[in-house]
């Protein structure tokens, strides 16, 4: 009863992370449209969201030591790379496009595990891969030479790798005594992606002064600090601490299942907050890339060894994603042991 209750509590805050996060394209384009560099914005999203976080770092002050490479490459790829990509390919491309794109990320997750790591994977995992990879060219257009800016593409395609390693540190030490408090984690993590971003965004260039303005939200003008506060307390703060205890109490798999929500989200908002339309084909193209996504997500068996020795698809992308971004110690396993209580 406990766990299926975890269970529940689980898809519901995988659901708001995924609303959360959605929202954020849309909060931010306004903001660098209305003269903010991406990465400024993207400074002020993480180092506002790490100052709120700051007494849950200050509490967990043994944790850099104890675990220094899970902070590291939770604040470098999935804070820093994910946050800063995503924005700058918003200042290029339309938010819905950009955020298609960076749903291949469980596509390329399973084909890297495929074809570089030479592992096994299911039939359904092989169809989510061509389904996304066919929908990717649809929503770019590439039979028209690509539609978009290229820079723009593969800021998004950046992004799209840097999300598969959020849903694997994520689980980082899931199912251990000593497993790491996820708000702990989520609180160095921004830490660490803030600092690592001042070197790139400048922070002491960013006008603060133009906050006090308003900025157009499609036809509508609102507030500058409004919107950063929506992107740092909502689309950061809410986003990252109800995704990363989400993925805790269900899975890397089910929780990136759940966090194709997102890309509706943020389409829909675009669509009716920015007029950013998308095409038929584009539509049909997320559709394809949002049903390879959930594919590639559910090939795992929910318990016992799959047969022939074969690794199942949710320890191979768990052993994938550990080789690819370095994160040490993640476990092949293919079910969840048990729930936390402590969320």
């Amino acid at each position: 009863m406990h766990a299926t209750r975890g269970r529940h509590g689980g898809l519901g805050l995988a659901l708001l992370s995924a609303c959360a996060f959605g929202g954020s394209g849309v909060a931010a384009k306004p903001l660098i449209e209305a003269g903010f560099d991406p990465l400024q914005v993207v400074w002020m999203r993480v180092a506002g969201a790490a100052l709120i976080l700051l007494p849950v770092a200050a509490r967990h002050r043994r944790l850099p030591r104890a675990r220094p490479g899970l902070l590291l490459g939770f604040g470098a790829l999935a804070v820093a790379g994910c946050q800063g990509l995503y924005f700058v390919a918003i200042s290029r491309i339309p938010v819905g496009v950009a955020i298609l794109v960076e749903y291949l990320g469980p596509a390329l997750l399973l084909g890297w595990v495929r074809f570089v790591q030479r592992r096994p994977v299911s039939r359904a995992a092989v169809i989510g891969v061509v389904l996304a990879v066919t929908g990717m060219a649809c929503v770019v257009e590439v039979w028209g030479g690509l539609a978009f800016d290229p820079l723009g593409l593969l800021c998004a395609f950046g992004a799209a790798c840097c999300q598969v390693a959020y849903f694997v540190l994520a689980d980082q030490g899931t199912g251990h005594e000593d497993a790491p408090d996820p708000l702990a984690v989520v609180a160095y993590g921004l830490l660490v992606g803030a600092a690592l971003l001042t070197v790139f965004a400048r922070p002491w260039d960013i006008p603060f002064a133009a906050l006090a303005h308003r900025a157009a939200l499609g036809d509508r003008q609102v507030p500058s600090v409004l919107l950063l506060a929506w992107i740092v307390l909502v689309a950061t703060v809410v986003a990252y601490l109800s995704g990363v205890i989400a993925v805790r109490r269900l899975s890397p798999q089910i929780a990136g299942v759940v966090a194709c929500t997102e890309a509706v989200v943020g389409t829909v908002l675009a669509w009716f907050l920015l007029d950013e339309h998308l095409g038929a084909a584009q539509l049909v193209g997320g559709a394809l890339v949002l049903a390879g996504a959930f594919a590639a997500q559910t090939t795992a068996k929910p318990a016992g060894s799959p047969p022939h020795g074969e690794l199942p698809a949710a320890g191979a992308a768990k052993a994938g994603a550990a080789g690819a971004f370095g994160a040490a110690g993640a476990e092949n396993r293919g079910s969840r042991p048990a729930v936390r209580s402590d969320g």
